[in-house]
């Protein structure tokens, strides 16, 4: 039986966080510190090849992790959105399964929590109806069920909201054609009688 031995373990330059491992003189694969002393691997110590086949599957799924972690440290992900970004790493899925577990575990994928801060943020940031909402969440790969606890939960009063976007839009040029302000309204979500009764009775409140 083939035996080959861990002849050293380097820490990286550019991330110092990460360690690289070489066996035989040449480098194979890299750990997260956290990984690293995890595995119990020292610099000295013999390998079968099939203890080093498990430490590479282990060293792939450490650089995954890795990889969901920094994206996620850019903005929030939905469980939906980090399984995709996996598959174009062309992870399998039994260690997609595995990663998302241990990110779970973390408390770095909640998409309960994901939807219920989307809501929010686009609550304050912009005017939009609750179908928009519905879109935008499906598009990250949200659960109908999830969706709809969420929104639910959300005591906006679309009606007002409506209102107060068509009062702001109507001081825009280009939206002082009544057709071209249904439209911009109903690419947000609205639907189209929700609009016509809302524009009525600001019509109305001038009048």
């Amino acid at each position: 039986m083939e035996v080959m031995q861990i002849s050293s373990i380097k820490q990286q330059v550019k991330r110092q966080d990460r360690y690289s491992v070489y066996v035989d003189g040449k480098y194979l694969f890299s750990f997260s510190q956290s990984e690293l002393l995890q595995s119990g691997i020292r610099v000295g110590q013999e390998l079968t090849e099939q203890e080093l086949g498990e430490l590479k599957s282990s060293a792939m799924l450490d650089k995954a992790y890795d990889r969901a972690l920094n994206l996620i440290s850019h903005r929030p992900r939905s469980e939906g959105e980090l399984r995709d970004y996996l598959r174009r790493k062309d992870l399998p899925s039994s260690d997609i399964d595995r990663v998302i577990a241990k990110l779970a575990n973390g408390g770095y994928v909640d998409d309960l929590d994901f939807a219920m801060r989307w809501v929010s943020n686009r609550r304050l940031l912009k005017s939009t109806s609750k179908r928009r909402l519905t879109q935008e969440l499906r598009q990250k790969r949200i659960a109908d069920e999830i969706i709809s606890e969420v929104l639910v939960a959300d005591s906006t009063d679309e009606r007002q909201v409506l209102a107060e976007l068509i009062q702001r839009k109507r001081k825009q040029t280009k939206y002082q054609e009544p057709t071209k302000l249904m439209q911009y309204l109903s690419r947000q979500g609205f639907s189209y009688d929700d609009i016509k009764t809302a524009m009525s009775r600001l019509v109305e409140d001038e009048d």
